[in-house]
This record gives C-alpha cells, sequence and structure tokens, in this order.
C-alpha cells in the first residue's frame, strides 16, 4: 500500500469504520500514520507501591492478591474492588461500572496498573480505574494514547496505526538529503514510527524533532510562496518622496527606527509592486507617526488612503491624531463607523467616491460593499491581529492592488515572528521617542489594595487621572461561582463612587456599551471632566490621555502578559512618571514567576519572550484570524534555534529554486499544497 492510498483498504478497516475516521479527517494511510498521540502511558519505568507519591500518574508493577469484589452502590453505580501487591505493600485498585476486569485481572497473575494514586496516607493508598496490561513480551515499554472520537477509541488508533506500518510499502521523505544530514535528522519513516511506538525517550525526542523541523520548514516554504504571489504590479506608484517635507511640520524628529520604517515603506511604494508591510512596534514608539508619513507621501501623489481600526475609540483616537498631523495640509479627512448617522454615511461615501476624501478612517464600516473609492493606493489595518484574514482583504480589494500596511502594537517574540508574519515583510519599532517615561509596576495582594486605592487618590488630588481595570463588567449575585470572586467593573463602581472616591468624578467604560455612551465617556476622559476611568480591557487599544499616569489592573492573573503590557502602556504617555499596580491574590507559584517579569521591564518583546517561554505559542498563533494553517507541533515554536535552522533552510531552498521545479521538488510542493488546503494552493 502506499501512503495516498484510501484509508478503507487498510486490514481492520470497513465502509463503517472508514466513514468513523473520515470525521477525523483521516482518509489516507497517511493521514492515519500523521494521527499523532496526544499523550503517552510510560510503562517503561515502574515504581513501588510504598513509593509512589500521591496525585501524580505512575505505573505499579504487582501481582493480583485477591479476587475482583463487586458492590452495588446505587442504581447505575457498581464498583469492582481488588488489592494488588508488589511483594512488600499492598494497594486496593477500583473500577466504576466495569464488569468486565473480574474475568481480565486474575488472582496470582503480574500487570502493570498505571493511573494515579489517591489516599490519605502510606497504608491507604489506592488508585481509581487505572489502565492495565498483563505482564509480557513488549509490555514494558511507551504505550500512545491517541485523540479519541465519540465513535473511535485509543486502542483502535493503535492498532489500526501498526496495520498501517505492516503494510505501506514506501514513506517518501520529502526532506532534501543535504538538509537531514545538515541538520542531524532521521528520515521520515522512522521518525514517524517512533512518534507512534517510541523505542526510548531519546528516540521519541528525536522523531518529534524531526516531524517539528519538517512541519516548520514546510509552513515557511508556504508562507513564502505566499509573499511572492502577493507581489503584484500596482498603479499606485509613488514619483515624488514628500518625506522631508513632511517631517518638517513634525513638533518632533522621529527615532532612527521610526525612520527606517518609513524609508522600508517608500521603497517598496516606488518599486513598482504593491507594498505589503507589517509596521510592528511596543506601546507608545509611534507606529502613527510613521503610519502619517507614509500616507501623507500616499495623499500628495494622488491617491487615497484608507486606515481601519477594530474599535470606535480606536478610530476616533486615529481622526484626532491624523487630524492634527494633517492640519492646514489641505488633505481632506472624513470618519466612518457604525455610530455615524444614516444621513451623513450618505454623504461621507458620495464625496469618497467622487474623490472628495483623501483619507478614510473608520471601523469594520469602512469595508461595506457600498463604500467605494475614487483611487485607493494605501490601505492600512491597526492592531491587524484583530481583524481576520478576509477583512482585510477586504479593505484591500477597494483599489486595484494598494500597498497594504498593518500595524500592531502586541508584542511578539522575533523568531516566532518569522512564523506568524512569514507572508509580509516586516520593519520594527525598537526604540521609544524622547522624553518618555517609563512606567514603575508594582505586584501586591488584595489586602494592600486600599493601600493602593490611597496611592492613585493622591495622585487624582494633585490633578493627574487614572484607571482602575477589572476582568469582569458585571457578576450575577445569585450565580454563587468562581467568576463571583473577580472584580467587576460595574460593581466596583458603585461601590467607589459612593465609598472611597467619593467627591471625585468617576467615569464607567465598558465594551457592551453603546457607541454613543462610549464615546461620552472617553470625552470627558480625555478633556479632563473625569479623574478616575473604571473599565473593563476595551481601554486596550485607542486610548492617549497624557495626563493620566496611574492604573490599577484588578485579578492581573486573569490577565496574559501581552495584555497586560498592552493595558499598562495606557499611561506613560505624557513627560510624568506613571506607576501600574497588579493587584492579584493567586497562590500560584508560576503565575507570581509570571506577572513579577511585568514589574522588571517595560520592553515588550522580552515580555513577549517570557510569555512564550512559560506558556507557549497559543496566544501567538493560536486565533486562526492569523490564516495560519494548524500546525500538530505548535510547542515546537517554543525553541527558537529550530524556528530560526527552519527559515534558513527554507530562504536556502527557494533561494535555488523559487519554483519549485523539478520532480524531487514535486513531494515538498505536494505536502505544502496539503497543508494550505483551506487557503491558497501553492502552484
Amino acid at each position: 500500500m502506499k501512503f495516498s492510498d484510501d484509508i478503507k483498504y487498510l486490514k481492520g478497516v470497513g465502509p463503517k469504520i472508514s466513514e468513523k475516521l473520515a470525521k477525523a479527517d483521516i482518509y489516507t494511510l497517511g493521514d492515519l500514520l500523521t494521527y499523532f498521540p496526544r499523550t503517552y502511558l510510560d510503562w517503561s519505568v515502574t515504581v513501588p507501591i510504598g513509593e509512589a507519591p500521591f496525585n501524580e500518574n505512575v505505573c505499579i508493577r504487582a501481582y493480583v492478591g485477591s479476587v475482583v469484589r463487586e458492590h452495588i452502590i446505587r442504581k447505575g453505580m457498581t464498583t469492582y474492588t481488588v488489592d494488588i501487591t508488589d511483594g512488600r505493600d499492598i494497594m486496593s485498585v477500583v473500577f466504576f461500572n466495569n464488569k468486565y476486569v473480574k474475568n481480565m485481572l486474575k488472582n496470582g497473575e503480574e500487570y502493570l496498573f498505571y493511573g494515579k494514586i489517591t489516599g490519605y496516607g502510606s497504608h491507604s493508598k489506592s488508585m481509581t480505574s487505572p489502565k492495565f496490561s498483563v505482564i509480557g513480551e513488549g509490555s514494558l515499554k511507551m504505550k500512545p494514547i491517541y485523540p479519541q472520537t465519540n465513535e473511535l477509541n485509543s486502542s483502535l488508533f493503535e492498532k489500526l496505526i501498526k496495520n498501517a506500518f505492516e503494510n505501506v510499502d514506501d514513506i517518501e521523505d520529502c526532506l532534501p538529503e543535504n538538509i537531514r544530514n545538515s541538520y542531524c535528522l532521521m528520515n521520515y519513516r522512522d521518525a514517524l514510527y517512533n512518534i507512534h511506538f517510541p523505542q526510548s525517550y531519546d528516540l521519541l525526542s528525536e522523531a518529534k524533532r524531526r516531524i517539528g523541523f519538517e512541519e516548520l520548514f514546510l509552513l515557511q516554504i508556504g508562507l513564502s510562496r505566499l509573499k511572492l504571489k502577493a507581489l503584484h504590479s500596482t498603479s499606485a506608484v509613488i514619483r515624488t518622496d514628500y518625506t522631508d517635507e513632511f517631517l518638517e511640520m513634525l513638533p518632533f524628529k522621529l527615532t532612527g527606527a521610526q525612520k527606517r520604517a518609513v524609508g522600508d515603506c517608500y521603497n517598496d511604494m516606488i518599486s513598482g509592486h504593491a507594498m505589503n508591510r507589517l509596521i510592528q512596534g511596543d506601546v507608545g514608539s509611534g507606529k502613527t507617526a510613521v503610519a502619517a508619513a507614509v500616507i501623507y507621501n500616499c495623499v500628495k501623489n494622488g491617491f487615497q488612503a484608507a486606515v481601519m481600526a477594530p474599535t470606535e475609540v480606536l478610530a476616533q483616537q486615529h481622526f484626532k491624531t491624523f487630524s492634527s498631523f494633517f492640519e492646514n495640509t489641505g488633505i481632506r479627512i472624513a470618519l466612518l463607523t457604525g455610530s455615524v448617522t444614516p444621513a451623513n454615511k450618505k454623504i461621507i461615501k458620495q464625496k469618497l467616491a467622487d474623490g472628495e476624501i483623501d483619507l478614510l478612517i473608520g471601523t469594520h464600516a469602512i469595508i461595506q460593499k457600498d463604500v467605494i473609492f475614487s483611487g485607493l493606493g494605501l490601505a492600512v489595518t491597526d492592531e491587524q491581529h484583530r481583524f481576520g484574514v478576509n477583512q482585510r482583504a477586504m479593505l484591500g480589494s477597494k483599489g486595484v492592488h494598494p500597498h497594504i500596511m498593518v500595524m500592531s502594537a502586541t508584542p511578539i517574540p522575533r523568531t516566532l515572528s518569522l512564523i506568524v508574519y512569514g507572508d509580509l515583510d516586516l520593519s520594527i519599532l525598537d526604540e521609544m521617542p524622547a522624553g518618555r517615561q517609563k512606567t514603575e509596576t508594582f505586584l501586591v495582594g488584595e489586602d494592600v489594595r486600599e493601600r493602593a486605592y490611597g496611592y492613585v487618590k493622591k495622585h487624582l488630588c494633585d490633578g493627574y487621572q487614572g484607571y482602575i481595570v477589572c476582568p469582569l463588567v458585571d457578576v450575577d449575585e445569585d450565580d454563587d461561582n468562581a467568576e463571583n470572586e473577580k472584580v467587576s467593573s460595574v460593581k466596583l463602581f458603585k461601590e467607589l463612587s459612593d465609598g472611597f472616591f467619593k467627591g471625585f468624578r468617576l467615569g464607567l467604560l465598558y465594551g457592551k456599551m453603546k457607541p454613543d455612551e462610549k464615546k461620552s465617556v472617553m470625552n470627558d476622559f480625555a478633556d479632563g471632566k473625569t479623574d478616575l476611568l473604571i473599565s473593563t480591557t476595551v481601554i486596550e487599544v485607542g486610548v492617549d490621555v497624557p495626563n493620566a499616569v496611574i492604573m490599577v489592573i484588578e485579578n492581573a492573573e486573569s490577565f496574559g502578559l501581552s495584555q497586560l503590557h498592552q493595558l499598562r502602556g495606557r499611561i506613560g504617555r505624557g513627560n510624568v512618571k506613571s506607576t501600574c499596580i497588579l493587584v492579584s491574590d493567586s497562590k500560584d507559584i508560576k503565575t507570581q514567576q509570571r506577572l513579577k517579569i511585568l514589574t522588571s521591564t517595560t520592553d515588550g518583546f522580552k515580555i513577549a519572550d517570557e510569555d512564550l517561554r512559560l506558556r507557549g505559542p497559543g496566544d501567538f498563533i493560536g486565533q486562526r484570524q492569523h490564516g495560519l494553517p494548524d500546525i500538530k507541533s505548535g510547542n515546537m515554536l517554543k525553541d527558537g534555534e529550530t524556528v530560526r535552522e527552519t527559515h534558513t533552510a527554507a530562504e536556502s531552498l527557494l533561494k535555488n529554486n523559487p519554483t519549485l521545479e523539478g520532480g524531487e521538488y514535486d513531494l515538498i510542493k505536494a505536502r505544502v499544497n496539503k497543508m494550505f488546503s483551506k487557503g491558497i494552493t501553492l502552484n
């Protein structure tokens, strides 16, 4: 049989089982062999009963020392209990509603039992519903455990995969021999076998490395090909450079990183091909100023520009900022959001179509079908991770291959950016504008909350403003669950307005408020009519109030590090020293370690590296909106060295053969096409 053969022809698989396998996206022999275990039962290391730790999975080698005792607890619930011994200690094993163990566990015979030890003392240990296996040839190994479906269990997958290995004639290796040798990788067949049936921990580790390397290598090949496909000719070619003219109007000087980013964009826009660039920078690094310089160049060359933001709050902030940048330049700006009245929307759309608007700023409202540009040359998407791939594409489709700029303040490890942004050119803003104050961050327990509020009150009395951020909007007083232990913005607003901050002007902001209400609250805060804003994470982006210098984040353990860093970025935006106080009573050691990272650095990239190390890559690429294929070996992304190696290997291969022509590259092309099968085909 071949790797590509229909699974229904495999021994042990008929029409019924093949239908069930199809529900797990298994159609071919290759699909089955790449259906990897989710974990392993390690039968290879056994522990004596007396030394077995509580509440941990262990493997016990022991004899059955009694008959299986049946006890009916109630209707529908029967227990089956048996005593086992390793020669020194005795332990009871309990099974629920499993009548078959009466015949499977024979008194006097030796078995392996794998499960979690429970009990209260060294003489009262027990195991509940463990996996067990008779001692025999091949039993002392690691047993694969597969993701189960409602109709297919792990044992059936194990049996079918063993049959597959016995029947498959050849498993082609898509990695060229020179790459395998250069990076010391085992061949594909051996890697697959040791993923399913590892003969040792070392071989399992090498197999995982080989499979992960190949997957990341193919992913980077695919992303590089996507980038090549995106090289469209554009009619929005910039003929004249107005960068210096714009910079002379600014009341401040750009950092070196900002100047480099503007230069990158200009070079893209004069190339004759459509720009497709990400501007990535930490909170406060000046991405908006870079965008303004690029927009100015575009408009002065006779084209329209659009800026799309994920929220009305951010769109309104951009409208205010760009209006300030382009004051007295003659650039005509309009704001289009869901809250604009129908009459005004109609006027804006007509002016846009007639070429009477140079820069349109808005939310998803600007990608509606009836929004027509007369000559869109530049499409800018801010906080790009909040938009789906299709939404960004819809904005780009408003013109004929316009230049695309996406901006993100979400820090991401530099190695991981090779994957997440592999189809984009990247400019990183790694310098802070002069005058920016570093924000001090403290981690305190809930017993110090009143002192923290007192520190906030001191700043308010000095004429400054502040935030208190809550993880919840509101809670049901009658709902007796863990969420009620978290602080809600609505409840806290009521308590503080009549209590600790009575006499101060408090505002309340959360995402589900009506747009007009949110706008009113934010305008009051920006205009200094509100002293303290009680909010959810809706302030994470788009809020720029330099007079706000103090922030308290309740239940800080509820947020990811990158999100906390984003929230903290709402303060420290002026020239006054700012303070962020994280409140958490979590006793979890890892949580405390994670939160303390924020107290030691304000570098978003360092924070992202720590988030990757502690939490894995899920927060960065787990969202389908990135448009990336699913990655089975996602944890390999923690290994920055492997990511760099696969990037180098993919670049080298494509440099020599960018179109993957030739028989030896057909398998690479086929594997990449399958990986990207839900998106674009890379022919």
